[in-house]
């Protein structure tokens, strides 16, 4: 239950920043894209460059390096908090049943230390919604707080 309520909150922040960012029109800045991040160093969002290659890819153990120590993984239904090792393990295992095809950026965002990207990841026959938080920590290393892949339900 605690977990869950952490999820939620998280999830309300990110959303309330975001909104108050856009309204606000501060520093916060959103993009829609139907390709790969572009790789130019120092770019906005080039940190999630390496990481939608490593989900193109279905590349877990890369992915991994981008984990912070503990992170909140979300696959389909089951959410778990979770060390590097243990997400790594769990997206090694939804990669075996779900081999991936291609990985398509719908959103990202950023505010101050935080970014936060939206993407579809054509696997297995399905379609993916995987949803990125990350945020820097000293030396403006970005980390993966959350990673939640969820399947993708028609509208």
């Amino acid at each position: 239950m605690r977990r869950g309520m952490r999820m939620q909150l998280h999830t309300v922040f990110l959303a309330a920043a975001l909104c108050i960012g856009l309204s606000a029109g501060a520093q916060t800045r959103i993009e829609t894209s139907n390709r790969i991040l572009s790789q130019s160093p120092g770019g906005e969002f080039s940190v999630f460059s390496s990481i939608t290659k490593y989900l193109t890819l279905g590349d877990a153990a890369s992915l991994s390096s981008w984990f912070a120590d503990n992170l909140d993984v979300t696959v389909i239904s089951s959410t778990r908090n979770c060390s590097r090792k243990q997400a790594q393990e769990i997206l090694r295992s939804f990669f075996e049943a779900n081999t991936p095809r291609s990985f398509q950026v719908t959103h990202k965002a950023s505010e101050s230390n935080k970014k936060y990207l939206i993407g579809l990841l054509n696997a297995g026959g399905e379609l993916f919604q995987v949803t990125i938080y990350a945020t820097a920590n000293a030396g403006d290393t970005y980390k993966i707080q959350q990673l939640n892949i969820s399947r993708q339900t028609a509208y």
